[in-house]
């Protein structure tokens, strides 16, 4: 039977993180912040993430945050590949957390939540689950759905973004929870002059959430307004070959930019005078907050989760109705032309994001760490058999 050593004989506990992968993303930016605040307050901490050996993150790490990639990477695949590759993922998390015994586990995302309960249940360590996007919207399918409502109920609990993502759940599936915003921050350090071009900029994963498709058709119908000022989407993602063929059906070949992923996180900051956020629906929105802290003006659809909580219309930002191009075109095209009000936002947005700066949000992840914790520090002796 192994023996399992409490946190409290150890001084600082142990946490785990637990990603499907270490790459670009909103989870993963998150999850980057949470692994170095922990290692520098003393905790052990270690991120396991079901990615291929060799695959760098995107997102830097403190040196002392332990990083294993457990392979079986997440992806398309047949029926009974997939069913396979799951039960592949369950062995190798639960085999990874029972030699590495963490206090408490962390896991993000919604099919990644669902394997590490069900890997974590039989060794005794609680889970608290995370979900980053609109659950109403973004739906696992009946498959995982079932599963997720079979896990959650066994989690210790649930933390979201937002309230009404918070109230998606019945409560039976949100044993304990929590309501976490993701933080506010400028991830480069801008000069105070804006840049000297006239640029338009969109950031996110080239799949249909982030309505793209939207943006294109909205920017068009500002562009002959607004004949010196262009548009950069910065992402990568499977509707590319679509959105270019869109964009050169519109005749925006000229005005119309996609570069990909930039190089250093936030990078596309710096060539930004107006962020334009055209989702169909969001978790939160962390954009949005790096653009808004930037102090870069900016314009959103009012969609479901996170841009309202946000963003005080015509104070710091502007809303405008969830999914009405037409409104998007016109709030663009009078934005480009309007230097003062441009300025306005601006001020607005830098005092709005103080609401959600990075010291708030992690002393709220460190407070639902230690509720998860203390019932097993206090209930437990310093060292202590556990089964598995």
């Amino acid at each position: 039977m192994p023996i399992r050593t409490d946190a409290s004989a150890r001084g600082k506990p142990h946490i785990a993180f637990i990603l499907p992968g270490l790459r670009a993303g909103g989870s993963e930016h998150i999850v980057s912040l949470l692994c170095n605040h922990f290692s520098r307050s003393g905790w052990t901490v270690s991120l396991f993430a079901f990615e291929e050996p060799g695959v760098r993150p995107y997102y830097a790490h403190d040196p002392a945050v332990s990083i294993t990639r457990l392979g079986f990477p997440v992806g398309r695949l047949p029926v009974l590949r997939s069913a396979l590759a799951v039960f592949h993922r369950i062995g190798a998390l639960r085999k990874a957390l029972a030699s590495t015994r963490p206090d408490l586990i962390i896991s993000f995302l919604t099919r990644t939540n669902v394997v590490t309960v069900l890997a974590a249940k039989p060794l005794g360590i609680p889970v608290i689950v995370s979900e980053r996007n609109n659950p109403a919207q973004q739906r696992p399918g009946a498959f995982w759905s079932a599963l997720r409502r079979y896990t959650y109920a066994r989690a210790h609990g649930l933390v979201t973004m937002t309230q009404g993502a918070m109230q998606y759940f019945p409560k039976v599936m949100r044993p304990r929870q929590w309501v976490i915003p993701n933080p506010t921050y400028a991830p480069v350090t801008l000069d105070e002059a804006r840049p000297c071009g006239r640029q338009v900029v969109a950031v996110g994963r080239l799949v249909p959430q982030k309505g793209f498709d939207l943006l294109l058709d909205a920017f068009a119908r500002a562009a002959p307004l607004i004949p010196d000022w262009s548009l950069t989407i910065w992402g990568e993602g499977p509707e590319r070959a679509k959105l270019e063929a869109q964009r050169d059906a519109l005749g925006l070949q000229d005005r119309v930019s996609m570069p990909g992923v930039t190089k250093d996180h936030g990078g596309w900051l710096r060539e930004a005078d107006i962020f334009v956020l055209s989702s169909r629906f969001e978790g939160w929105g962390i954009v949005v907050g790096e653009a808004m802290a930037a102090g870069v003006p900016v314009i959103s659809f009012d969609c479901r989760f996170g841009p309202g909580e946000m963003i005080a219309d015509g104070i710091s930002g502007l809303l405008v109705p969830d999914g009405d191009v037409f409104a998007l075109g016109a709030a663009i095209a009078a934005l480009c032309a309007d230097p003062d009000q441009r300025r306005r936002l601006s001020e607005g947005a830098r005092a709005a994001s103080q609401r959600f700066t990075v010291d708030r949000v992690l002393v709220q992840w460190e407070r639902a760490a230690m509720e998860a914790i203390a019932p097993r520090q206090s209930g437990a002796s310093s060292i202590r058999p556990v089964a598995i």
